[in-house]
C-alpha cells in the first residue's frame, strides 16, 4: 500500500505534540524530522531529532527546492527536507508533519497529495485553560497565542479535516480513522488496482 503525508497543525495549546506521540504505530507512522541550522542541544541526536546541517547546506537545499517549508527562527534556519518525506512514503509509512498552518500551506502547494488536518479545543476558553495551566509563558505571551489563534480559524476551509482535541483518546482515533480512511483511496492503491486487472484466471464450468 502506497504512504502518505499527514500534515497536523493547530494553535498552540491544542494538543498536536501529545496527539502526535500517541498516533498507533501499527499504522506505519513515521513523525517527520527536519533539518536545521542550530546546533544539537545535550542529548539530542542527529537524524532522530533534526538533521543538523550547516548554513551553507541550508541555502543549497532552498536554491534546488530540496524543501516543503522552510523558515527562520532566532538567527536559524529550518525546514522540512523532501528526501526524508519522499523515501518514507516509498517505504510505505505514513509520515507525520507537525506544523503551523503557514508552512502547512506551503508543503500543501509544493506536495498537493498531502492531508491535511487541523486540531483544536472545543472552545477558545478552554485554549486559555490550557495555555494558562502549562505555567510556561507569561500573560503577553498567551494573549498573543490567541489572537494568533483566532488569526488561523478563517484557513480552516483549506484544510481536508478538523478534529476537536476534547479528549485525547478521541482526537487521536480520529486522526487514526482519517489516515485508515484515506489510505483507502483508489488512488492511493493503484498497485493493487493493476495488478488486478492484469491478472489472468483459468474459466471453470460447471454441470448444474
Amino acid at each position: 500500500m502506497d504512504g502518505m503525508l499527514v500534515i497536523i497543525s493547530g494553535p498552540s495549546g491544542s494538543g498536536k505534540g501529545t496527539v502526535v506521540k500517541r498516533l498507533g504505530p501499527q499504522l506505519g507512522y513515521a513523525v517527520s524530522i527536519s533539518v536545521t541550522t542550530r546546533k544539537p542541544r545535550e542529548g539530542e541526536v542527529h537524524a532522530r531529532d533534526y538533521f543538523f546541517i550547516t548554513e551553507e547546506e541550508f541555502v543549497r537545499m532552498r536554491s534546488e527546492n530540496a524543501l516543503l517549508e522552510h523558515f527562520a527562527y532566532v538567527n536559524n534556519y529550518y525546514g522540512t527536507p523532501r528526501f526524508y518525506v519522499d523515501e518514507q512514503i516509498a517505504k510505505g509509512k505514513i509520515v507525520v508533519l507537525e506544523i503551523e498552518v503557514t508552512g502547512a500551506l506551503q508543503v500543501k502547494e509544493k506536495f498537493p497529495e498531502a492531508v491535511l488536518v487541523f486540531l483544536m479545543p472545543p472552545t477558545l476558553t478552554e485554549l486559555q485553560h490550557r495555555l494558562v495551566s502549562r505555567a510556561t509563558e507569561d500573560a503577553v505571551t498567551i494573549e498573543a497565542r490567541l489572537k494568533r489563534a483566532l488569526e488561523e480559524i478563517p484557513l480552516i476551509d483549506r484544510y481536508d479535516y478538523l478534529v476537536i482535541n476534547d479528549k485525547i483518546d478521541e482526537a487521536v482515533d480520529n486522526v487514526n480513522a482519517i489516515v485508515v480512511a484515506e489510505r483507502l483511496r483508489p488512488h492511493r492503491n493503484q498497485a493493487v488496482v493493476r495488478d488486478f486487472a492484469g491478472s489472468q484466471v483459468k474459466m471453470e464450468y460447471y454441470q448444474l
